[in-house]
């Protein structure tokens, strides 16, 4: 695993006040955390950008990463508060090539008022997903605030996981020819949780795709660990943000091919009737991988092979120009430029 320092900073943050963009992990997001929290903070490991600090600890290399769960409804189809919160830190690790992770760790912000069924139900559904991803939650920190501020509950976590020695990620890595490789539908969690709440009056059969990712990158590291080059679950600014956040760290560009991408019609109707771009919707149980081209066959075989990634698809190239951006082409010869996430569209999904 190598480390990747950025010229920072790169943005300033200078807004009068926070707006809940600066939450939604797109553009916003990327004005706090590199225009402030980043030169304030500053250390090598912080410069990284990733979502896992990556320590060298007794011979080996340690994944830590912390989370926060703000979604609102508590429950979803698919999926909770809960689950979420577990599968998310997981996750985190996951990309990193921490894919068992050592524990987790969780705190909980807690409203007067909240019925002690609804923790419960949470604290079981946190049990759950834990089993599911083979690890241990170790610890954490209960605080309660007045009813009326919390929304019922917030979660944040700790996790933390040896990275596997097979693993050697990171934006440096990536060459052009490399290709970007999707591990299924994209926008499903997001537009779930849009429509769960209810403010629309849309209705579709969809869920959550809330899941640990490790069993693709384990997948993955066993079938083509030395051509494994980046990997990122596209959550909160979807791919697009994800694929801007790499190519920013490089000099080469990313060029999709749009009608490989895979996408549900439920999440593309949503989408198309609120006029949102679904390369910007939160995913949860999706993977982003950039490979060498030689493995595609060999990536996409062991992607396939793991549940619910039946539907993994090679969705673009890297390419040199146009450097630094991310660009959309059509079977037809059209093309966009793909920016990250601006404003917050969908607020509080995770």
């Amino acid at each position: 695993m190598e480390t990747v320092e950025r010229d920072v900073p790169r943005v300033r943050f200078n807004d009068a006040q926070i707006e809940m963009a600066h939450g939604a992990g797109g553009k916003a997001s990327r004005r706090l955390v590199e225009g402030l929290f980043v030169p304030l903070l500053a250390n090598p490991i912080l410069a990284t950008l990733s979502d896992s600090a990556l320590s060298d600890f007794k011979g080996s290399k340690l994944a830590t990463t912390a989370d926060g769960y703000v979604v609102k409804p508590l429950r979803f189809p698919g999926g909770s508060i809960g689950e979420l919160a577990v599968n998310g830190t997981v996750n985190d690790l996951a990309v990193a090539g921490a894919v068992r992770p050592l524990g987790l760790m969780a705190s909980f912000i807690l409203e007067a008022g909240l019925p002690g069924e609804a923790l419960r139900a949470e604290v079981e559904a946190m049990a759950d997903a834990a089993a599911r991803a083979g690890v241990s939650i170790v610890g954490g920190d209960t605080k309660v605030v007045e009813h009326g501020f919390a929304d019922g509950m917030y979660i944040a976590t700790f996790g933390f996981g040896e990275v596997d020695a097979r693993a050697n990620l990171g934006p440096k890595r990536i060459r052009e020819g490399d290709r970007v490789l999707l591990s299924g539908p994209i926008g499903d969690h997001g537009i779930t949780i849009l429509l769960a709440r209810g403010e629309l009056d849309l209705e579709a059969d969809l869920a959550s795709d809330t899941r640990s990712v490790a069993p693709f990158v384990e997948a993955l590291l066993d079938a083509i660990a030395e051509d494994l080059h980046w990997m990122r679950d596209p959550t909160r600014g979807g791919v697009a943000t994800a694929l801007n956040e790499l190519v920013a760290a490089t000099e080469l560009g990313i060029t999709l091919f749009e009608e490989a991408i895979p996408l549900r019609d439920e999440v593309r109707g949503a989408c198309e009737i609120l006029g949102l771009d679904p390369l910007h919707i939160a995913n949860e149980g999706q993977i982003l991988a950039v490979v060498s081209a030689d493995s595609v066959d060999g990536a996409l075989g062991a992607m396939r092979s793991v549940a619910g990634g039946e539907h993994a698809v090679c969705i673009g190239e890297v390419r040199a120009k146009p450097a630094r951006a991310v660009l959309a082409v059509t079977a037809y010869g059209g093309s966009r430029l793909i920016d990250m996430l601006v404003g917050d569209p969908l607020p509080r999904i995770c």
